[in-house]
């Protein structure tokens, strides 16, 4: 895939593309400031712009806003978001374009998961840092989530993060038929709809977890 990479921090951002790069990836850019991302993401045409959400020169949410900007003018486009801190307004609301991305920077050291959640994004899917989603979902523990038993909310967790039932089995060292049945669980005791679209799966339980956040 070809990525676009903005970043205002000079050994991160050479570290993203040596990563891509060495990866097989092409990155046709790597800048120091938002300014010219939009200009640099229409002449390149990425399948992924890799964005700091904090960049220079007010150093507050000028990647955030690019995010928006870039979805809103090339919806194909994967976007995936790069955070020092947890802050899930924009993580919440900026996922549900679909093809979107917010992980903490420390993620990128997990150099497997990182280009596994990279490549989703590129992909149309989506990929929230664990560190957020288990941020959202202790903001709900006293509601419905206390009905679900703690292997119910590990898949819960993933499931938020973009994961696929056969991504979840991997990673929890479970057969796809008992992660299909946890599944069937967490939907029908969080009471949100359960379909097989990766993608609108993350949003049902986003939006749950996301009001449940706001009550608590």
């Amino acid at each position: 895939m070809r990525v676009v990479i903005a970043e205002d921090q000079a050994l991160l951002r050479e570290g993203l593309r040596s990563l891509f790069e060495d990866a097989g990836h092409e990155v046709p850019a790597a800048l120091e400031s938002a300014e010219r991302l939009l200009a640099t993401v229409r002449g390149h045409r990425p399948d992924l712009v890799v964005v700091d959400i904090r960049m220079p020169p007010t150093f507050t949410d000028e990647g955030a806003r690019a995010a928006r900007q870039i979805k809103d003018a090339h919806p194909e486009m994967g976007v995936l978001v790069l955070s020092q801190h947890i802050e899930t307004q924009y993580a919440v609301d900026l996922v549900s374009l679909g093809g979107f991305g917010y992980l903490l920077k420390g993620r990128v050291l997990r150099v497997a998961d990182f280009l596994e959640a990279a490549q989703r994004v590129a992909n149309g899917g989506s990929a929230l840092d664990p560190r957020v989603v288990a941020t959202l979902v202790s903001g709900g523990a006293r509601h419905r989530l206390g009905q679900l038993s703690e292997r119910e909310r590990e898949v819960l967790e993933l499931m938020a993060e973009g994961l696929t039932n056969s991504a979840i089995a991997t990673r929890l060292f479970l057969s796809e038929r008992t992660v299909e049945a946890h599944v069937r669980n967490v939907m029908t005791k969080l009471d949100v709809a359960h379909g097989e679209d990766a993608h609108r799966r993350v949003l049902a339980v986003l939006a749950h977890l996301r009001a449940m956040h706001t009550q608590y």
